[in-house]
């Protein structure tokens, strides 16, 4: 992909529902580029549309108007086949409460994008080994969730996000299940990953995560209501 390249672009893009007779238009025809090497928030209250975008953008779910590219795909015409190898291969996924699974070792849980991917089992040992060490946790591969902190467990989810090297990491709320001094560690990892080029775009509704991306998206009853470029993103730091 050329540097600076749209990694999403967004046309006229919605998504509606039928409810009790009525038409819920839970994203309204918003239209917005992201580029490579950006560090995006999407902001806004329970109902704004943040999280119909998220869907729409990590490609688990499908616009009922407009247009979605994702790194010069077009997404909107392709089958659920397709759209579940672009989510495998071309977006990582972080989520609030981490989705790991407790009856296997960290090193196991990164593992398994690979194992969809039908990776060989010395290349995924290699490559998931190298995602905790990337996450800082190299040392706690075999370690079960149960005896890993909140931080961790997010940090091995972080891992198991890049193990198949996306062009896009999608973070829903990544630090809501956290205190704040973890939750600083884990915006200084998403600023470290995106200092190495990686496109990043977290949904959150809190002010304090989004001082630390360079541009927030603002939404609000299903609309695009704010574009603003952060000049001076707020630097987290690592304990």
């Amino acid at each position: 992909m050329p540097e600076g390249a749209g990694v999403i672009e967004a046309d006229g893009l919605g998504r509606h529902y039928e409810m009790g007779g009525h038409l819920v238009r839970a994203l309204d025809g918003v239209s917005f580029t992201i580029r490579e090497g950006e560090f995006v928030a999407v902001m806004g209250p329970s109902g704004s549309g943040k999280s119909t975008l998220m869907n729409l953008i990590g490609c688990l779910d499908s616009p009922t108007m407009g247009s979605y590219r994702l790194a010069g795909t077009d997404v909107a015409g392709l089958d659920r086949d397709q759209l579940a190898a672009i989510r495998n291969r071309r977006i990582g996924f972080v989520f609030q409460q981490f989705n790991l699974l407790p009856r296997t070792t960290a090193q196991e849980n990164v593992e398994l994008p690979l194992i969809y991917s039908v990776v060989r089992r010395a290349e995924r040992h290699r490559r998931a080994a190298e995602a905790l060490a990337q996450v800082g946790l190299g040392e706690r591969a075999h370690h079960h969730p149960a005896q890993l902190s909140g931080g961790q467990q997010q940090r091995v989810a972080i891992a198991r996000a890049l193990v198949n090297r996306p062009i896009l990491l999608l973070a829903d709320e990544p630090t809501g299940a956290l205190d704040s001094r973890t939750s600083e560690e884990i915006l200084a990892l998403f600023q470290s990953l995106n200092r190495q080029g990686l496109t990043i775009v977290v949904v959150t509704h809190e002010e304090g995560v989004a001082d630390h991306a360079g541009r927030v998206l603002q939404f609000h009853d299903g609309k695009l209501v704010a574009d603003r470029t952060n000049p001076h993103p707020r630097q987290a730091v690592a304990a």
